[in-house]
Protein backbone atom coordinates (compact mmCIF):
# COMPACT_ATOMS: atom_id res chain seq x y z
CA UNK A 1 0.00 0.00 0.00
CA UNK A 2 1.21 3.25 -0.84
CA UNK A 3 1.35 6.53 1.61
CA UNK A 4 1.05 9.69 0.59
CA UNK A 5 4.60 11.77 1.54
CA UNK A 6 4.52 14.23 3.83
CA UNK A 7 3.81 18.02 3.92
CA UNK A 8 7.32 19.01 4.32
CA UNK A 9 8.84 16.21 1.28
CA UNK A 10 5.91 17.33 -0.79
CA UNK A 11 6.40 20.71 -0.59
CA UNK A 12 10.55 20.26 -1.61
CA UNK A 13 8.65 17.64 -4.65
CA UNK A 14 6.97 20.37 -5.47
CA UNK A 15 9.93 23.15 -5.60
CA UNK A 16 12.37 20.68 -7.75
CA UNK A 17 9.46 19.74 -10.42
CA UNK A 18 9.27 23.36 -10.49
CA UNK A 19 12.86 24.09 -11.63
CA UNK A 20 13.26 21.19 -13.89
CA UNK A 21 10.19 22.46 -15.39
CA UNK A 22 11.67 25.46 -15.99
CA UNK A 23 14.89 23.77 -17.87
CA UNK A 24 12.52 22.25 -20.07
CA UNK A 25 10.88 25.13 -21.22
CA UNK A 26 13.88 25.81 -23.48
CA UNK A 27 13.15 22.36 -24.94
CA UNK A 28 10.68 23.31 -27.70
CA UNK A 29 12.72 26.66 -29.03
CA UNK A 30 15.89 24.75 -29.00
CA UNK A 31 14.47 21.54 -30.50
CA UNK A 32 12.85 24.29 -33.18
CA UNK A 33 16.49 26.14 -33.75
CA UNK A 34 18.35 23.03 -34.05
CA UNK A 35 15.88 21.24 -36.61
CA UNK A 36 15.42 24.13 -39.32
CA UNK A 37 19.50 22.86 -40.04
CA UNK A 38 19.63 19.69 -38.60
CA UNK A 39 18.28 16.28 -39.46
CA UNK A 40 15.07 15.69 -37.12
CA UNK A 41 16.19 12.39 -36.00
CA UNK A 42 19.74 13.60 -35.81
CA UNK A 43 18.54 15.69 -33.25
CA UNK A 44 15.77 13.97 -31.57
CA UNK A 45 18.17 10.27 -31.07
CA UNK A 46 21.28 12.31 -31.50
CA UNK A 47 20.55 14.38 -28.21
CA UNK A 48 19.61 10.77 -26.15
CA UNK A 49 23.06 9.47 -27.78
CA UNK A 50 24.99 12.88 -26.52
CA UNK A 51 23.34 12.81 -22.81
CA UNK A 52 24.15 8.79 -22.99
CA UNK A 53 27.63 9.75 -23.21
CA UNK A 54 27.64 11.94 -19.61
CA UNK A 55 25.88 9.80 -18.10
CA UNK A 56 27.68 6.78 -18.30
CA UNK A 57 30.81 9.02 -16.71
CA UNK A 58 28.73 10.11 -13.84
CA UNK A 59 27.53 6.86 -13.33
CA UNK A 60 31.40 5.38 -13.25
CA UNK A 61 32.62 7.76 -11.29
CA UNK A 62 29.99 7.79 -8.67
CA UNK A 63 30.41 3.84 -8.79
CA UNK A 64 26.72 2.95 -9.03
CA UNK A 65 25.39 -0.69 -8.83
CA UNK A 66 23.71 -2.03 -11.47
CA UNK A 67 19.87 -1.86 -11.87
CA UNK A 68 18.48 -5.20 -11.15
CA UNK A 69 16.04 -6.88 -13.28
CA UNK A 70 12.98 -5.49 -12.81
CA UNK A 71 14.60 -2.29 -12.64
CA UNK A 72 15.96 -2.82 -16.08
CA UNK A 73 12.32 -3.46 -17.07
CA UNK A 74 11.22 0.02 -16.05
CA UNK A 75 14.08 1.49 -17.45
CA UNK A 76 13.29 0.60 -20.68
CA UNK A 77 9.39 2.07 -20.29
CA UNK A 78 11.25 5.15 -19.28
CA UNK A 79 13.35 5.00 -22.29
CA UNK A 80 10.63 4.35 -24.12
CA UNK A 81 8.83 7.31 -23.70
CA UNK A 82 11.82 10.31 -22.76
CA UNK A 83 14.94 9.05 -24.14
CA UNK A 84 13.25 7.81 -27.90
CA UNK A 85 9.43 8.86 -28.23
CA UNK A 86 8.80 12.62 -27.23
CA UNK A 87 12.54 13.52 -28.14
CA UNK A 88 12.12 12.01 -32.20
CA UNK A 89 8.37 12.63 -32.11
CA UNK A 90 8.50 16.01 -31.05
CA UNK A 91 11.68 16.50 -33.63
CA UNK A 92 9.83 15.70 -36.62
CA UNK A 93 6.57 17.39 -35.61
CA UNK A 94 8.69 20.89 -35.20
CA UNK A 95 9.89 21.00 -38.42
CA UNK A 96 6.81 21.50 -40.03
CA UNK A 97 5.11 23.74 -36.29
CA UNK A 98 6.82 27.19 -34.96
CA UNK A 99 7.91 26.87 -31.19
CA UNK A 100 4.98 29.23 -29.87
CA UNK A 101 2.46 26.19 -31.33
CA UNK A 102 4.56 23.69 -29.78
CA UNK A 103 2.80 24.74 -26.57
CA UNK A 104 0.33 22.36 -27.22
CA UNK A 105 2.36 19.64 -26.14
CA UNK A 106 2.65 20.64 -22.56
CA UNK A 107 -0.95 21.64 -22.41
CA UNK A 108 -2.67 18.12 -21.55
CA UNK A 109 1.07 16.12 -20.40
CA UNK A 110 0.44 17.28 -17.03
CA UNK A 111 -3.11 15.51 -16.78
CA UNK A 112 -1.47 12.31 -18.96
CA UNK A 113 0.98 12.20 -16.60
CA UNK A 114 -1.47 12.22 -13.59
CA UNK A 115 -3.64 9.95 -15.08
CA UNK A 116 -0.50 7.65 -15.59
CA UNK A 117 0.70 8.21 -12.45
CA UNK A 118 -2.62 7.56 -10.55
CA UNK A 119 -2.75 3.88 -12.87
CA UNK A 120 0.93 3.73 -11.81
CA UNK A 121 1.40 4.08 -7.70
CA UNK A 122 -2.43 2.89 -7.09
CA UNK A 123 -2.88 6.35 -5.96
CA UNK A 124 -6.43 7.72 -6.31
CA UNK A 125 -7.04 11.92 -6.61
CA UNK A 126 -10.40 13.41 -5.37
CA UNK A 127 -12.74 14.79 -7.74
CA UNK A 128 -11.77 18.42 -7.31
CA UNK A 129 -8.25 17.44 -7.66
CA UNK A 130 -9.42 16.16 -11.35
CA UNK A 131 -11.59 19.36 -12.22
CA UNK A 132 -8.69 21.84 -11.12
CA UNK A 133 -6.22 19.93 -13.61
CA UNK A 134 -8.83 19.96 -16.18
CA UNK A 135 -9.42 23.86 -15.72
CA UNK A 136 -6.03 24.17 -16.07
CA UNK A 137 -5.38 21.68 -19.51
CA UNK A 138 -8.48 23.50 -20.73
CA UNK A 139 -7.18 27.32 -19.99
CA UNK A 140 -3.50 26.48 -21.67
CA UNK A 141 -5.19 23.69 -24.78
CA UNK A 142 -7.44 27.12 -25.34
CA UNK A 143 -4.57 29.65 -25.44
CA UNK A 144 -2.72 27.10 -26.99
CA UNK A 145 -5.43 26.66 -30.00
CA UNK A 146 -6.11 30.50 -30.42
CA UNK A 147 -2.03 31.09 -30.43
CA UNK A 148 -2.01 28.69 -33.46
CA UNK A 149 -4.55 30.48 -35.75
CA UNK A 150 -7.70 29.17 -34.34
CA UNK A 151 -6.98 25.27 -34.99
CA UNK A 152 -4.95 22.29 -34.81
CA UNK A 153 -2.77 21.28 -37.70
CA UNK A 154 -1.94 17.67 -38.75
CA UNK A 155 1.38 18.03 -37.22
CA UNK A 156 -0.20 18.09 -33.74
CA UNK A 157 -1.07 14.34 -33.66
CA UNK A 158 2.67 13.81 -33.70
CA UNK A 159 2.87 16.15 -31.08
CA UNK A 160 0.06 14.67 -29.19
CA UNK A 161 1.53 11.09 -29.56
CA UNK A 162 4.88 12.22 -28.24
CA UNK A 163 3.18 13.39 -25.25
CA UNK A 164 1.54 10.28 -24.65
CA UNK A 165 4.73 8.76 -24.68
CA UNK A 166 6.49 11.57 -22.39
CA UNK A 167 3.56 10.92 -19.73
CA UNK A 168 4.05 7.41 -19.73
CA UNK A 169 7.95 8.00 -18.82
CA UNK A 170 6.98 10.74 -16.55
CA UNK A 171 5.01 8.25 -14.47
CA UNK A 172 6.78 5.32 -14.74
CA UNK A 173 10.46 6.89 -14.11
CA UNK A 174 8.99 8.81 -10.91
CA UNK A 175 7.96 5.61 -9.35
CA UNK A 176 11.48 4.22 -9.52
CA UNK A 177 13.23 7.25 -8.89
CA UNK A 178 11.90 6.43 -5.63
CA UNK A 179 14.29 3.10 -5.74
CA UNK A 180 16.99 4.72 -7.52
CA UNK A 181 17.29 8.22 -7.45
CA UNK A 182 16.52 11.05 -10.18
CA UNK A 183 19.50 11.34 -11.93
CA UNK A 184 20.37 7.34 -11.43
CA UNK A 185 17.06 6.61 -13.62
CA UNK A 186 17.38 8.71 -16.21
CA UNK A 187 21.28 8.32 -16.71
CA UNK A 188 20.60 4.70 -16.78
CA UNK A 189 17.70 4.93 -18.86
CA UNK A 190 20.12 6.77 -21.29
CA UNK A 191 23.17 3.98 -21.05
CA UNK A 192 20.47 1.31 -21.82
CA UNK A 193 19.21 2.38 -24.85
CA UNK A 194 22.13 4.33 -26.40
CA UNK A 195 23.59 0.90 -28.34
CA UNK A 196 19.77 1.04 -30.04
CA UNK A 197 20.20 4.97 -30.92
CA UNK A 198 24.01 4.77 -32.45
CA UNK A 199 22.84 3.53 -35.60
CA UNK A 200 19.57 5.32 -36.93
CA UNK A 201 21.77 8.67 -35.48
CA UNK A 202 24.77 7.40 -37.75
CA UNK A 203 22.87 7.08 -40.64
CA UNK A 204 21.22 10.61 -40.17
CA UNK A 205 24.40 11.69 -40.05
CA UNK A 206 25.98 9.99 -42.85
CA UNK A 207 22.86 11.14 -45.45
CA UNK A 208 22.59 14.84 -43.87
CA UNK A 209 25.86 15.67 -42.70
CA UNK A 210 26.74 18.07 -39.97
CA UNK A 211 27.02 21.22 -41.87
CA UNK A 212 24.36 23.72 -39.49
CA UNK A 213 25.37 27.47 -37.98
CA UNK A 214 26.16 28.33 -34.48
CA UNK A 215 22.87 28.98 -33.50
CA UNK A 216 21.58 25.54 -34.89
CA UNK A 217 24.75 23.68 -32.63
CA UNK A 218 23.71 25.55 -29.31
CA UNK A 219 19.92 24.13 -29.44
CA UNK A 220 21.29 20.82 -30.22
CA UNK A 221 23.50 21.51 -26.88
CA UNK A 222 20.88 22.67 -24.72
CA UNK A 223 18.40 20.04 -25.72
CA UNK A 224 21.11 17.34 -25.01
CA UNK A 225 22.33 18.33 -22.09
CA UNK A 226 19.75 20.45 -19.96
CA UNK A 227 16.16 18.86 -21.41
CA UNK A 228 17.76 15.18 -22.19
CA UNK A 229 19.73 15.20 -18.39
CA UNK A 230 19.89 17.85 -16.05
CA UNK A 231 16.32 18.63 -16.04
CA UNK A 232 15.54 14.76 -15.77
CA UNK A 233 18.04 15.01 -12.62
CA UNK A 234 15.61 17.47 -10.84
CA UNK A 235 12.26 16.27 -12.81
CA UNK A 236 12.22 12.73 -11.31
CA UNK A 237 13.42 13.78 -7.90
CA UNK A 238 10.70 16.03 -7.71
CA UNK A 239 8.12 13.45 -8.99
CA UNK A 240 9.78 10.76 -6.66
CA UNK A 241 9.39 12.89 -3.14
CA UNK A 242 5.94 14.64 -3.76
CA UNK A 243 4.34 12.21 -6.00
CA UNK A 244 3.77 12.18 -9.43
CA UNK A 245 0.44 12.75 -9.61
CA UNK A 246 0.90 16.47 -7.43
CA UNK A 247 3.95 17.35 -8.96
CA UNK A 248 3.19 17.01 -12.46
CA UNK A 249 0.95 19.65 -12.12
CA UNK A 250 3.51 22.20 -11.91
CA UNK A 251 3.82 21.69 -15.78
CA UNK A 252 0.77 23.06 -16.89
CA UNK A 253 3.48 26.38 -15.92
CA UNK A 254 5.91 25.31 -19.19
CA UNK A 255 4.04 27.12 -21.63
CA UNK A 256 4.32 30.67 -19.88
CA UNK A 257 8.23 30.13 -18.48
CA UNK A 258 8.80 29.26 -22.54
CA UNK A 259 6.84 32.56 -23.59
CA UNK A 260 9.08 34.35 -20.85
CA UNK A 261 12.41 33.16 -22.32
CA UNK A 262 11.02 33.71 -25.79
CA UNK A 263 10.36 37.27 -24.49
CA UNK A 264 13.89 37.53 -22.86
CA UNK A 265 15.98 36.18 -25.67
CA UNK A 266 13.94 36.42 -28.97
CA UNK A 267 12.12 40.09 -27.82
CA UNK A 268 8.47 38.53 -28.51
CA UNK A 269 5.67 39.97 -26.79
CA UNK A 270 4.07 38.85 -23.44
CA UNK A 271 0.26 39.91 -23.71
CA UNK A 272 -2.28 40.79 -20.43
CA UNK A 273 -3.85 37.48 -22.15
CA UNK A 274 -0.60 35.07 -21.24
CA UNK A 275 -0.35 36.98 -17.91
CA UNK A 276 -4.26 36.31 -16.96
CA UNK A 277 -4.27 32.92 -17.98
CA UNK A 278 -0.75 31.83 -16.17
CA UNK A 279 -2.52 33.46 -13.14
CA UNK A 280 -4.91 31.11 -13.15
CA UNK A 281 -2.76 28.05 -13.41
CA UNK A 282 -1.26 29.07 -10.47
CA UNK A 283 -4.39 29.51 -8.80
CA UNK A 284 -5.36 26.08 -10.06
CA UNK A 285 -1.97 23.65 -8.85
CA UNK A 286 -2.70 25.66 -5.64
CA UNK A 287 -6.03 24.09 -5.55
CA UNK A 288 -5.04 21.49 -6.47
CA UNK A 289 -2.33 20.55 -4.14
CA UNK A 290 -5.05 20.89 -1.45
CA UNK A 291 -7.08 18.81 -2.61
CA UNK A 292 -6.93 14.95 -1.34
CA UNK A 293 -5.11 12.34 -3.08
CA UNK A 294 -4.83 8.81 -0.87
CA UNK A 295 -3.85 4.90 -1.56
CA UNK A 296 -6.40 2.99 -3.33
CA UNK A 297 -7.22 0.15 -1.11
CA UNK A 298 -5.87 -3.09 -1.55
CA UNK A 299 -7.78 -6.02 -3.43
Amino acid sequence: MHSAPSHSRENLGMLLGLIGVAGFSGTLPATRLAVAELDPTLVGLGRSVVAALFAAVLLLLLRQRLPSRHQIRSLFIVAAGVVIGFPILSAWALQQLPASHGAIVVAVLPLLTALAGSLRSQMRPSPGFWLTSLASCAAVLGFSISSGNGGLQAADLILLASVAAGAIGYAEGGELAKEMGGWQVICWALVLTAPLLILPVGIAAWQHGFSASDEAWSGFVYVSLISQLIGFFLWYQGLALGGVVRVSQVQYLQPFMTLTIAAMVLGEPVTPSMLSIAAFIVIMVALGKRMPVVAAKPA
